[in-house]
């Protein structure tokens, strides 16, 4: 991004959050800055991702404010990934061996209590008690106490500061029992508490990492798809570079069973790709002179050479990457609740644990009861649950989805995605092949090999499907094109352009009305050809007497699977409809093919976005899916645009979701991997609030003893992790399985 820029993006890393707590205090203290015109922090990924409206602050600016909030801050190293993944299981050794410390200190400090309900009475002394429960206390659970400090002075407070005057609390009590009854074994300890509560905290933030790690599983794969090195070919030598230094144009060597480097064109050779990682294609793809092959495909039994057409940040696996990354970190809406409820959390429970205390006291009378009791309500009130509900469940749920070629640019799209109830699809390059094949050509008045000449001169430059199966069919006749002069395009309608002198025009029946031009002896012909499934265009002479030379009829087969997309679609409650610039007979018919709902044809380009706001009410969610530079309006226009990765980039950079294969099949799965996430999220927070609505009130009203309260608290985040990777179980499911 250049710094001269007036609104820019910056992702950060995050260090020392806990809990959802944190993430609010960041999100304050990120937008608190002028100039900051949004700020979003995720717990699961630990990012920041901030917009600025102002090129005068620098990433520098935005680390200090999250620094004076208590918190690290630093920019991602985007070639560091496999350094960053080394450090985070040095990281999760280094838990895992404070969570063994702090358990083997801490179980003789529980045996005797387990041994009292067994109806065996029996105590350590208190000084032992003491000596074991002490380093747990400030050596093992110093994290709390540091990340607590930092966010009394940030003026908020978070899961550490709950733990650290909880587990404070009971020890502090023990210490003085133990002065109080000089060492002896006469006292009421409560050592125990505290240390156990500190190692299951510890247990729980240790399994919930290793939870967390598996949620970016899908990252890594990908990442790892990234080869370090290539063999490029100079003249008649070859050399092996790092990959940064492959530039567009050098030729690169690809043997069998080698990862494909770069994004490229096939040069020399032919072989099979898997592109399974890429695209969720399971069959490797045939590949030959001529074909593109993507950079982190698998080569098969071929040696290839392939010219490198796109490196680095630029290629498709850089870019799918970046997709899913800013999915996993993007925030969904329904998150916003869980920030609001989240940001009074904190200061409700210490007001209700001082409120518990006062009322044990009082009612009681027993200040050591209404201690452990004020420390149950603190221990289990700890909001880290509530922060990863929803962020563990879209990263699962993305990653998922992308190893089986369905890109979620949005933790947004992904939300609305479930509730989609109207899916309108383009025809061509969509349900049908985009290959469309030039089956009839009908000429009026001149010869069939003229009327196929002019057209053609017309179309020569062209890279629109029915202009290439045009000029394919006069290569082959080997036709010589005339010139042509003053050629210009008419949106959604065709062509005119002065041929030998004639002004000439080609286009669409809509075209052929609105020049008052009447089919005559064609209509017969025109209607037959439509209610086939076919694309007809008209050549016309303009000018002094308009007349029609001839007609043209295209052919598109209609994709493979297309037919149970629809059924799956109506399965899930879903309205099918067609939105196409063709003609009303070739799309009734492919939409009777399919079973398809509704049909509207001959819309124009800049029309199709209008027919998306009339589907769109305030009951309905209108999905589009589209693949051509025309769609790209209508795709904005709908609540959710779904783009095929076949067709344009213009199409892809407008739509929520990309689909990587030109499968419709996939469309369903992306709407069952949507509501399958969904689910899960509403599964998370149910749980989450569950966990607090019931624990709370037993930890006051003194049945909850600080201990089970600390176990569950731990267990209430690792089962939300824990049920939030239950997704990477899914698979796009079968249409049979579906009817059971």
């Amino acid at each position: 991004m250049s710094s001269d820029s007036p609104s820019r993006h910056f992702q950060l890393k995050i260090e020392g959050m806990t809990c959802a707590s944190c993430v609010g205090r960041v999100e304050k203290a990120l937008r608190g800055m002028e100039g900051v015109a949004s700020a979003n922090v995720n717990l699961a990924t630990e990012t920041a991702n901030v917009d600025v409206a102002t090129s005068t602050i620098a990433a520098t600016d935005l680390i200090r404010v999250i620094e004076k909030a208590g918190y690290g801050a630093t920019l991602p190293d985007i070639h560091a990934s496999v350094d960053d993944s080394q450090r985070a299981l040095q990281r999760q050794r280094q838990e895992a061996l404070a969570v063994l410390i702090a358990a083997l200190l801490s179980t003789p400090l529980v045996v005797p209590m387990l041994a009292d309900l067994a109806g065996y009475h029996w105590m350590l002394p208190g000084w032992l008690q003491w000596a074991l429960a002490t380093p747990v206390q400030f050596w093992l659970g110093a994290r709390f106490y540091s990340a607590g400090w930092k966010a009394v002075r940030a003026g908020a407070g978070n899961m550490d500061l709950l733990v650290a005057l909880g587990t404070s609390a009971g020890y502090g009590l023990s210490v003085y029992e133990v002065l109080r009854t000089a060492g002896t074994d006469m006292g009421h300890f409560y050592f125990e508490a505290s240390a156990v509560v500190i190692t299951l905290v510890l247990t729980g933030k240790w399994l919930e990492g290793r939870a967390k790690r598996e949620t970016t599983a899908a990252i890594r794969a990908l990442q790892s798809l990234r080869p370090q090195h290539a063999q490029v070919r100079t003249g008649s030598a070859q050399m092996l570079r790092p990959i940064d230094a492959i530039r567009p144009g050098d030729q690169v060597i690809v043997k069998p069973g080698e990862q494909i480097p770069v994004d490229g064109r096939v040069l020399e050779g032919s072989s099979e790709v898997n592109e399974a990682m890429l695209t969720g294609e399971s069959l490797p793809v045939p590949k030959h002179t001529g074909d593109r092959v993507t950079g982190g495909a698998l080569n098969g039994s071929g040696l290839l050479v392939v010219e490198t057409l796109a490196v680095g940040s630029e290629t498709t696996l850089s870019r799918i990457i970046r997709l899913v990354e800013d999915a996993q970190a993007a925030k969904a809406p329904i998150q916003q609740l869980v920030d609001k409820v989240s940001a009074v959390f904190v200061p409700s429970v210490l007001v209700l644990a001082l409120l518990t205390l006062g009322f044990w006291w009082w009612y009681a009378g027993d200040v050591q009861q209404a201690i452990l009791n004020a420390v149950s309500v603190l221990v289990i009130a700890c909001p880290c649950a509530l922060g990863l509900a929803t962020p563990t469940a879209i990263m699962a749920g993305t990653g998922v989805a992308a190893s089986h070629g369905i890109l979620i640019k949005d933790a947004e799209a992904l939300e609305l995605l479930h509730k989609t109830t109207t899916l309108v699809f383009d025809k061509t390059g969509t349900l049908t092949e985009g290959k469309p094949a030039l089956i009839a050509v009908i000429p009026v008045g001149i010869d069939e090999h003229e009327l196929l000449r002019l057209a053609a001169a017309l179309q020569r430059g062209s890279e629109h499907p029915l202009a290439r199966a045009m000029l394919s069919v006069a290569e082959d006749k080997a036709l010589t094109l005339p010139e042509v002069s003053n050629l210009q395009a008419i949106p959604g309608r065709g062509l005119v352009a002065e041929v030998d002198g004639r002004t000439l025009q080609l286009g669409s029946s809509r075209l052929l009305q609105e020049l008052g031009l009447e089919p005559g002896l064609l209509r017969s012909d025109a209607e037959r050809l439509e209610s086939q499934g076919n694309s007809i265009s008209w050549l016309a002479e303009t000018g002094a007497q308009p007349r029609i030379l001839g007609l043209f009829a295209f052919g598109d087969q209609v994709r493979s699977g297309a037919r149970q997309a629809m059924d799956r679609l109506h399965l899930q409650g879903i309205e099918t409809v067609m939105l196409t610039g063709d003609n009303e007979g070739s799309a009734r018919h492919v939409a009777a093919q399919l079973g398809m709902d509704k049909v509207f044809a001959n819309v124009l380009p800049g029309d199709k976005a209008s027919v998306i706001r009339q589907l769109k009410s305030p009951t309905s969610t209108v999905a589009m899916i589209g693949d051509g530079i025309n769609d790209a309006p209508a795709l904005a226009s709908a609540d959710i645009g779904i783009a095929m990765a076949t067709g344009s980039d213009v199409a892809m950079h407008t739509a929520g979701i990309t689909l990587m294969r030109g499968d419709p099949l996939l469309i369903g799965s992306a709407i069952g991997i949507s509501r399958r996430t969904y689910t899960k999220i509403r599964q998370n927070l149910f749980w989450a609030f569950f966990y607090n609505l019931i624990g709370i009130p037993l930890a006051a009203s003194g049945l909850l003893n600080p201990v089970f309260a600390g176990a569950a608290m731990a267990f209430s985040s690792v089962s939300v992790v824990s049920n939030a990777l239950l997704l990477r179980r899914w698979k796009p499911e079968r249409l049979d399985e579906e009817k059971d």
